[in-house]
């Protein structure tokens, strides 16, 4: 697996720092941000057109939007590779 970091929250404390990685191997974009509240987290399943709640093997993260240009980034970065 080739991880390669793309962004940091600019705003963080280096404690809680949501953080944008791109694997373009896999073909897949990491996420670090911050688990949502208890009523955040029921009102996404709600919403959501999957059955049932979110699976112990996934988690729903909050990023900020000011991320955005990092997310933009890690997805070019994937889809570059993808290309090739």
């Amino acid at each position: 697996m080739a991880v390669e970091f793309i962004g940091i929250d600019p705003s963080t404390d280096r404690d809680h720092c949501p953080t944008v990685w791109a694997d373009a191997e896999a073909q897949e974009i990491l996420l670090q941000g911050w688990k949502p509240s208890t009523e955040t987290q029921t009102e996404c399943e709600a919403s959501s057109p999957a059955n049932g709640s979110v699976p112990e093997s996934e988690a729903i993260v909050r990023i900020p939007a000011r991320m955005i240009p990092m997310i933009r980034e890690a997805c070019d970065a994937v889809e570059r590779a993808r290309l090739r």
